[in-house]
């Protein structure tokens, strides 16, 4: 006799904003799923600032009243700072589109997590935090399942019609069929604390995230005001320049930084550190493939780019979503092969690729404030981007004039470096 108990449609691996979503969306569907989460939340997690794009995923998850009445900072624009410390005219989502929806947040993770994963319990996943899952099982190319261990140490085969990871860098599929890919350009690494007391700015401004550049442009810093008169604040920088072997440890290194960006010194002198330091290496990277014969990647588990303009947690709600659908679409049509779970792919990795180029734009030194001044007629296309209509083909517009701008910043940087 078959144990029904082990049994279930949609087997998900990871309860961040990625698997906590495809789970709702997936669960509000009819089916069965179960969702596996390591350890117990709430949990400490970096990537607090939000993109206005979110408003619509959190909508359909049912978790927008929520947020309305949460304590989190509003966040209504991002600013960029040069190098010498002049500051860009902010850019206000509203003025783009006076929509609530060009207005989001700045979350603490541990707390916007737990929201999430408790909203799935709601809409009918069977949550089980502190149950590791050791391994996918596969039967040849199909995944069929997972092998858990819960806290007491107890392991048990559970099958599923369907897995989606959402198991972040750990991307239990990606490592198993070696589907990671680093980027060949954006090889970084980051310091971060949090301080309290620190400069914030009043009105409008208040919630706005900062980006800040060190001198020669070597490195970044982000400066995200939070609720409680806390603010996230790190360093982002090339991995060989960040951690170089005579540097010292993170602390050392991290006020080294501080030192090559007097504007974010300034902001800091009022505050004191309220947390230690922490590290990460590698930011981005990416999967091969999204999606096989009953599995599909979502959030991390697929991929993570340069933080810069807090893409990652709209990437991975807006993966989460798209999967479920067709992981809900193949489970509707008794097809769950790689082709159909993987049907949103192109969509997504074209989105992907659009705050890719952006990106790079920002690391090859181009100034927005130049670019709008050279191009006022894109400033609405610009801004589009760093709301996240990344999923929105119009705003391709942009990209030849923004890449003519790389050209020509990259000959200026030719011409001086000889001269």
């Amino acid at each position: 006799m078959i144990d029904e108990s082990k049994v279930v449609d949609v087997a998900v691996i990871g309860g961040g904003p990625a698997g906590a979503t495809a789970a709702t969306l997936v669960a509000d569907a009819g089916y069965q799923v179960r969702l596996f989460e390591r350890e117990q939340f709430p949990r400490f997690h970096i990537g607090e600032s939000l993109m206005p794009e979110t408003y619509h995923t959190f909508r359909r998850l049912g978790v927008l009243d929520q947020l309305k009445s949460s304590p989190y900072q509003k966040k209504l624009s991002v600013q960029f700072v040069n190098e010498e410390g002049k500051e860009s005219q902010p850019f206000y989502f509203d003025d783009h589109n006076p929509h609530e929806s060009s207005r989001t947040w700045q979350v603490v993770r541990s707390d916007f997590d737990r929201m999430l994963l408790e909203n799935a319990s709601r809409h009918g996943v069977d949550v089980r935090q502190g149950t590791r899952v050791l391994e996918v099982l596969f039967e040849g190319e199909q995944a069929v399942g997972v092998k858990v261990q819960d806290a007491d140490g107890t392991k048990e085969e559970i099958s599923a019609r369907v897995v989606i990871d959402a198991s972040g860098q750990s991307s239990l599929i990606a490592h198993r069929l070696k589907l990671r890919e680093p980027d060949p350009i954006l090889k970084k690494g980051s310091i971060w604390t949090y301080y309290e007391g620190a400069q914030r700015d009043s009105g409008r401004n208040e919630g706005a995230t900062l980006v800040l550049s060190t001198q020669g442009k070597k490195g970044w810093f982000w400066y995200i005001p939070l609720h409680d008169d806390k603010v996230s604040v790190g360093v982002v920088s090339s991995f060989e320049e960040l951690f170089q072997s005579d540097r010292g440890p993170p602390e050392e290194i991290f006020y080294q930084e501080v030192e090559r960006c007097p504007a974010v010194k300034k902001r800091l002198e009022s505050g004191r550190r309220v947390t230690g330091f922490m590290t990460t290496k590698d930011f981005s990277y990416y999967a091969k493939q999204l999606a096989g014969d009953g599995w599909v990647l979502v959030g991390d588990a697929f991929g993570f780019l340069d933080p810069i303009y807090s893409s990652g947690v709209f990437l991975a709600l807006k993966s989460g979503e798209m999967a479920a659908d067709a992981v809900v679409a193949g489970l509707q049509a008794g097809d769950v092969g790689g082709d159909r779970l993987g049907q949103w792919g192109h969509e997504f990795l074209q989105g992907m690729e659009r705050m890719k180029r952006l990106v790079y734009t920002f690391y090859e030194g181009v100034s927005f404030g130049r670019f709008v001044r050279e191009n006022p007629h894109l400033s609405g296309h610009l801004v589009d981007l760093l709301v996240g209509k990344l999923f929105d083909p119009h705003v391709d517009e942009i990209v030849e004039p923004l890449e003519a701008m790389r050209r020509q910043v990259r000959a200026e940087s030719l011409q001086n470096a000889g001269s």
